[in-house]
């Protein structure tokens, strides 16, 4: 197994089990209907995003706050669209 696939398969299980239920459903149900579509660059973003607190995360996906420059790339942009489901 490569070294993306492995981490692919740790941030599903972290995107899966955030520590809030809201956060759990929005990110688990993103990575599980997307993670495998990403790119490696939008792996590596995912891997950073999950290191950050859930109610900044959620912010930021809703569109309450705008996040850091340093999020602003495609895989927030999907993250963004797909809460709009």
């Amino acid at each position: 197994m490569s070294t993306i696939e492995t981490l692919r398969k740790k941030l599903l299980f972290r995107s899966n089990h955030r520590g809030t239920k809201e956060m759990d459903i929005l990110m688990g149900r993103f990575a599980e209907e997307n993670i495998d579509s990403l790119t490696d660059n939008e792996v590596e973003d995912l891997h950073e995003l999950l290191n950050e607190n859930d109610p900044d995360l959620y912010n930021w996906i809703t569109g309450k706050i705008s996040p850091p420059a340093v999020y602003h790339h495609s895989l927030m942009e999907k993250l963004q669209k797909f809460k709009l489901k």
